[in-house]
């Protein structure tokens, strides 16, 4: 991958440099026989390329195509095509026509995109129906002065199956990486930032999503409508809304990521906004998952269960420092343990006399009040009133008027530490 300071650099240096005629590249490629190499040489070249044999593209340094913002600045349509090392800007910016600074066609099959820059273009890298596509170690910066709502995905699959995306660091785009209805695919150890969903699935199915890293999103990685998810050893810094959204999410496992420091949306006033709650985790109708050793630290609320999400394991988790542990709001009390083991929680008051590492008290993170606050927030006028502490009293004296809530039976006395990610 590109480091930004190398990239930023590369980028500042081409626009100095002289144009090229375009037409004497485009005709190279042209006259190249299959399997031929084809080395860019240095300056800004004024093209928009469709590659229709198989070829291997090398950039020298300094080798810069420009779309001149008109359409695709680089379009793939054929299989066994290497593209790498080129600084690639430029494309158009209409959304309907999806203008990207590479394009892989349908037909196109075992291509590779490694180590360029791809800037200032509406799509940095589209894969529309491609299979088998390894997009690794590029660098893709958006068009930061389109409104987010106009700009398109820094890395977008569309209905491919088999590819590899990994290593990219992917910036100022609408979503960092969007996968649509795309299947058997490896999303692994990217970067994505300043972005609006760091990660974004739409109805995928048996993906991996590993090793990669949200920082300073509006979230970090929204999973939709989508089953068979391997999700591990990810991380959620400073993402706003949530960490990790699983919304209609069914029989994956959610495993060893960390989220941190989800604080919220502000409005112009620096106030909270509405419904903008810092989630680390929010589980919206997903059932039959395993969450487990995951660790969510320093957010507004660690974990937010509702709309019928049932049947989910949730076990070695640790919530540490978090505002609010748990919000759950549901007709149905879920038991948090499995084979003995619940989860780690920084407000556990309870003790462990026989030293096994297990609390002896069962450990309830909300009670009928925080409900009803949730329920009906204007209720929070009462909160200091005798009637709520008298409620509280109640609830914790007689269990019987305790609500379905969360329970974990057997509470960790020390956070677990991470496990290692799944072998490559």
């Amino acid at each position: 991958m590109i480091p930004f300071r190398l990239a930023a650099a590369l980028l500042a240096a081409t626009l100095a440099m002289p144009a090229m005629a375009g037409d004497d590249l485009a005709a190279r490629i042209a006259a190249a026989p299959p399997g031929a190499a084809i080395a860019v040489p240095a300056g800004v070249h004024r093209v928009n390329l469709r590659l229709d044999q198989p070829v291997t593209l090398v950039g020298e340094p300094g080798a810069v195509l420009d779309g001149g913002g008109h359409g695709d600045v680089l379009r793939i349509a054929a299989s066994d095509v290497i593209v790498r090392g080129l600084a690639i800007r430029g494309s158009g910016t209409d959304l309907t026509n999806t203008n990207a600074g590479i394009f892989v066609e349908r037909k196109a099959a075992n291509v590779s995109v490694e180590g360029n820059l791809v800037s200032d273009s509406l799509f940095g890298i589209y894969l529309d129906g491609a299979a088998n596509v390894r997009v690794v170690g590029n660098t893709v910066r958006g068009l930061r002065t389109l409104n987010v709502a106009d700009r398109g995905d820094g890395i977008h699959l569309w209905s491919d199956s088999g590819c590899t995306i990994e290593g990219n660091d992917v910036g100022w785009s609408r979503d960092g990486i969007y996968v649509y209805v795309s299947n058997g695919n490896t999303i692994a150890r990217n970067t994505m930032h300043d972005v609006r969903y760091g990660v974004h699935y739409m109805y995928s199915h048996h993906n991996r999503l590993i090793g990669n890293v949200s920082r300073d999103n509006l979230a970090g990685y929204a999973l939709m409508n989508s089953n068979d998810l391997v999700v591990a050893g990810n991380s959620s810094e400073r993402d706003q809304s949530y960490g990790f959204l699983l919304n209609y999410v069914q029989h994956s496992e959610i495993v060893g990521n960390t989220v941190s420091g989800i604080a919220g949306q502000r409005g112009a006033a620096g106030g909270a906004i509405e419904g903008g709650e810092g989630k680390g985790l929010f589980v919206y109708l997903s059932q039959y998952n395993t969450i487990h050793d995951n660790r969510v630290l320093d957010s507004q609320i660690g974990i937010h269960m509702t709309a019928g999400s049932e049947h989910n394991a949730v076990w070695d988790n640790s919530f540490i420092g978090n505002r609010v542990q748990v919000k759950y709001a549901q007709s149905l009390a879920q038991e948090w343990s499995k084979d003995g083991r619940g989860n780690y929680w920084s407000d556990y008051l309870g003790w462990d006399l026989d030293g096994n590492g297990i609390g002896d008290v069962p450990f309830r993170p909300n009670d009928g009040v925080d409900v009803l606050l949730w329920k009906y927030p204007a209720a929070r006028s009462l909160m200091s009133s005798p009637s709520i502490l008298l409620m509280r009293y109640v609830q914790r004296a007689f269990p019987v008027f305790m609500p379905p809530a969360v329970v974990d039976s057997h509470p960790l006395m020390r956070a677990p530490a991470l496990p290692r990610l799944p072998h490559e």
